[in-house]
């Protein structure tokens, strides 16, 4: 079966030095897991970059969109190989460039050429003269534009053979899956939590969810948009578990015996613990948050401060300084945006003091705490955890 090329091209991975072979061999793996839906399709590395071939009847697009969502990956370009003749690289780039007028209509072009095989006869900027040569031959339509062209074509001569190609579609970049650790994010059903979770996967770390509700103060539909959100964040990182936990008891217990200022406070601290037991349980380094600081009463830096007392383990917050446009914009990119402003409340809204305190002193809040049996609410509430496997 014929198939079709795509040069794939890691960004951050390539400097990693000594550990360089460990990240190639990870990106390798999940480019291949994002790829085995198709038929006969396989992947290896070349010379520093990946290559992909695929059934050519495979939609470009769809291949294309595997591909980039793979952190890790900086660029792909569907390409043409040719051997390493230039009169039949530009012959190929000439049948190329004849499609692309009929298709697209395109009237200019240029080439670059790159000869990354020293033992090629051919030097770099002679390659995109003589390939460029042949496409005027060829094709009488177009003329050269060094400046603005429609298409500018690389031809890049390797070892193994030379590739013709056009487009370099953007990846997200970062690290590949898996290679920094394991965390545990506090799912929300807002704009922040799903980005913060998608940020540090795309540092390569692996991702776990608790969500947190207040049933039947919060409605099935809640939670139902919560799981929404995390199969949007599967499509990135593969099946994703989410611990989902019944805060309700332990919110009404506050409502009880505590000022009311310190509601929303208290109730934050305790959901850091139950995070952090279900971590520590299944074997997570840390813990994830989608606070930016200021945000909310809850996300003062002296509320922050008196948030993390409660837990031992490093608390992670890749939003901390970001304005929330430049958020909302990144939830748009990665589709979780239009889920997040679904009109379905979480537990957070439930029992909301009108005041809440901004300022809070942690001698303060310990002392309101006194009045709880806080083991005990956080054993019960972590025992009653229900645990859902969410996949793309």
């Amino acid at each position: 079966m014929e198939k079709k090329l795509y040069i794939v091209r890691c960004g951050e991975v390539a400097l990693k030095g000594m550990n360089k072979p460990y990240f190639e061999r990870i990106l390798l793996e999940r480019v291949r897991k994002a790829i085995e839906c198709y038929e006969d399709a396989e992947a290896r590395w070349i010379d520093g970059l990946m290559f992909v071939r695929v059934p050519a009847d495979i939609p470009e697009d769809d291949v294309i969109g595997r591909c980039v969502r793979v952190f890790g990956v900086a660029s792909v370009s569907p390409a043409i190989e040719a051997p390493k003749d230039i009169n039949e690289i530009g012959r190929l780039a000439a049948e190329y460039m004849m499609q692309l007028i009929e298709e697209e209509g395109v009237r200019t072009f240029k080439v670059k050429g790159k000869r990354a095989d020293k033992s090629f006869a051919v030097q770099s900027p002679e390659i995109g003269k003589q390939v460029g040569a042949i496409i005027l031959k060829t094709c009488k339509v177009l003329s050269v534009n060094v400046h603005e062209p429609d298409v500018l074509l690389t031809v890049d001569v390797r070892r193994e053979g030379a590739y013709i190609f056009r487009d370099k579609i953007k990846g997200f970049g970062g690290l590949p899956l898996g290679t920094n650790g394991r965390g545990m994010i506090l799912m929300s059903g807002g704009i922040d939590s799903p980005v913060a979770a998608f940020m540090m996967a795309k540092r390569g770390m692996s991702i776990e969810a608790v969500h947190f509700h207040s049933y039947p103060y919060t409605s099935q539909r809640a939670q139902k948009k919560v799981e929404d959100l995390v199969k949007v964040l599967a499509g990135y990182m593969g099946t994703i578990r989410m611990h989902v936990v019944n805060l309700l008891p332990i919110q009404e217990q506050i409502v009880q015996n505590c000022p009311e200022d310190e509601t929303t406070l208290l109730v934050r601290r305790f959901m850091m613990r139950i995070a952090e037991e279900i971590a520590v349980r299944n074997h997570n380094m840390m813990l994830i948050t989608g606070e930016d600081l200021g945000q909310v009463a809850s996300q003062t830096a002296e509320a922050l401060v008196v948030t993390d007392s409660v837990v031992k383990m490093p608390v992670m917050r890749p939003l901390i300084a970001m304005d929330k446009v430049d958020i909302m914009d990144k939830a748009r990119e990665i589709g979780t945006y239009d889920i997040s402003i679904q009109p379905y409340e979480d537990c957070c809204t439930v029992f909301l003091p009108k005041h809440p305190v901004t300022k809070p002193k942690l001698e303060r809040i310990e002392k309101s705490e006194s009045a709880l049996d806080v083991q005990a609410l956080v054993d019960a509430a972590v025992a009653a955890e229900e645990i859902i496997e969410i996949r793309p």
